[in-house]
């Protein structure tokens, strides 16, 4: 009736009439936006939010899929790798220090005793148990006194350098091992790190034979070295003796105990086609302070704590992300982020916040802080050693008095401004595109094997998930 009455009263009375209309509509528009507030208010779910969460429940289920299929490591097939490459190993540095006993303070011998380090050992290792790093600490004549070169300009950028300088007054009958193993730099001799590195290998070599011969019922064992190159042992379980078969490579990486467990090794080369580094310069390991750090860290964080698995994922996404990347840059993204430097960054932030943050149920919001702020050191182009001069660390840690005093070394003083930025915006690019990525690159090739069941599987079982 309205509509009729309005249609007859002509265009007057309709143009009358659209005020309420319009007063009508605005008030229906408030309504509606004062019951979506009050529905916000009393706990109901916003559409933004919805879809905030949605993005983020499927970023971490993709995350932890891809944790646990491609990166987690059994415990129980790290532990039987670890036990077989430890019982090998002490069976040749066994026999290399009785062979290599002879009297006097003329040649090199070893210490008798190794130590295991790197990620295998420190769980974060990814993928498979078949890659392990050992030091073979080996015994110096007298004399022979560490000197930090760093100041003067030597060796490659971003790392830290020493000589083992001979004392004034070498003794005449110190002359031999001078003239087998020492180089000349500014006048003094100093400890060759390659010639000391050939000395190995060969020493190696000639015992290998009887430790082949002992290990034979055990395993099937190589030693492959190339000149300027870290001999790497190979083994092969045999069927009847260990249920995992993996074949593992072992480094064996001679060291020159400085005391308060740090030692000096033998340079790598900078690149693979990059000249080797000065033979009269070696280079600072601290592995054995990194594993108590993360031992002290284990006691203080979460039992949950998610740090290790935080750098495992980003190990497991940098090696995912190269897979589409291009020569010359893709080898400088491994450079750029190696696995040290992923470490260090984690080491950093950790002590930077409270390690209660670092429950597992904050994975992604951690690995997003790790990502950005290794974003951050990449742009600003320093990233600093973090036991070199540090002074900030805990004082449950305690550092020799050489590390210490020891000059602050930039870790990414190496590379060009140009292409940490490069890798800066491919580190982000990478976080953001995470699961686009985890399912493009991704492939059979990167799972793990199928494993040999063997009687231990109960046992595995039992064993908690995380390492």
């Amino acid at each position: 009736m309205q509509a009729l009455r309005g249609g007859a009263a002509g265009e007057g009375a309709a143009e009358a009439g659209s005020v309420p209309f319009l007063k009508g509509s605005a008030l229906l528009l408030l309504g509606c936006l004062l019951a979506r507030c009050c529905g916000a208010a009393g706990g109901g779910p916003r559409p933004g939010g919805v879809r905030a969460a949605g993005a983020a429940g499927s970023r971490r289920s993709a995350l932890e899929t891809f944790y646990a299929r491609q990166l987690r490591l059994s415990p129980h097939v790290l532990g039987h790798s670890k036990a077989h490459v430890g019982r090998v190993v002490a069976e040749l540095v066994r026999a290399a220090k009785a062979q290599g006993l002879q009297p006097g303070p003329l040649a090199l011998s070893l210490r008798g005793d190794f130590v295991r380090i790197g990620s295998a050992y420190e769980q974060h290792k990814v993928r498979s148990p078949d890659c392990f790093d050992i030091l073979v600490p080996l015994r110096l004549p007298p004399h022979l006194e560490p000197q930090p070169r760093r100041a003067d300009g030597l060796g490659p950028h971003g790392a830290f350098v020493c000589g083992l300088r001979a004392r004034a007054g070498w003794p005449r009958r110190y002359r031999p091992f001078a003239e087998g193993f020492c180089v000349e730099l500014q006048g003094r001799s100093h400890l060759s790190s390659g010639l000391v590195l050939r000395w190995f290998q060969g020493h190696l070599q000639r015992c290998l034979g009887a430790v082949r011969y002992r290990l034979q019922e055990r395993c099937r064992i190589s030693l492959s070295a190339c000149p300027g190159r870290l001999p790497t042992l190979h083994i092969l379980p045999c069927s009847d003796y260990v249920c995992c078969h993996i074949s593992m490579s072992v480094r064996l990486i001679p060291a020159i105990p400085l005391g308060d467990a740090l030692y000096l090794t033998a340079l790598p080369p900078e690149g693979p086609q990059a000249p080797p580094a000065p033979e009269a310069l070696w280079g600072l390991n601290a592995s054995r302070q990194e594993q108590r750090l993360l031992s002290w860290l284990k006691e203080q964080a979460p039992a949950s704590s998610c740090h290790l698995k935080c750098l495992q994922i980003l190990k497991g996404l940098r090696d995912l992300r190269r897979q589409g990347l291009e020569e010359p840059f893709c080898s400088q993204w491994g450079q750029v982020l190696s696995s040290y430097v992923l470490k260090t960054a984690l080491f950093s932030l950790l002590l930077q916040g409270p390690l209660d943050a670092w429950d597992e149920r904050f994975l992604v919001e951690r690995l997003e802080d790790l990502v950005l702020y290794l974003r951050d050191c990449l742009r600003k182009q320093v990233l600093m050693h973090f036991f070199l001069g540090n002074a900030s660390l805990p004082e449950a840690v305690a550092l020799p008095r050489f590390l210490k005093e020891a000059a602050p070394v930039n870790l990414l003083a190496a590379f060009d401004g140009p292409t940490l930025d490069l890798a800066a915006f491919q580190l982000i690019n990478t976080w953001f595109q995470a699961p686009h990525i985890i399912r493009m690159y991704s492939s059979p090739r990167y799972l793990r094997p199928a494993l040999t069941p063997c009687r231990h599987v109960a046992e595995a079982r039992q064993e908690p998930l995380g390492e």
